[in-house]
Formats: structure tokens, sequence, C-alpha cells
């Protein structure tokens, strides 16, 4: 799974527990963040959804 702020690859657990959050948009869709992203952008969920790069 990749980081859909910096597209790196989201580190898991032995349980296969993403080492991020997963964030829902206004749509009801999640997005998932890695750590580092979520740590640089103050954990404001606002900030993260503006920083999203949708793909469409």
């Amino acid at each position: 799974m990749k980081c859909e702020i910096c597209g790196k690859h989201i580190k898991t657990t032995f349980m296969e527990k993403i080492l991020g959050t997963y964030i829902k948009d206004s749509n009801g869709k999640k997005h998932a963040v890695c750590q580092e992203c979520q740590k640089n952008l103050g954990n404001n969920k606002k900030k993260i959804l503006e920083n999203i790069k949708y793909s469409k």
C-alpha cells in the first residue's frame, strides 16, 4: 500500500496493520497516509485532505 500524499510504501506490522492512518474524505472514500506525512502535517485532518493527490 502506498501513501496518497508522498507515494512511498507504507510499512505494515506483522498483523498486516499499516503504520499510519486512514482518512475519510467528504465522499466517504478512505485514503491511506503514512506516519511521516501525518507527523509533518501536524495530524490535522483538513491539511491532510488538502495535500492528498487525487487520482482521476
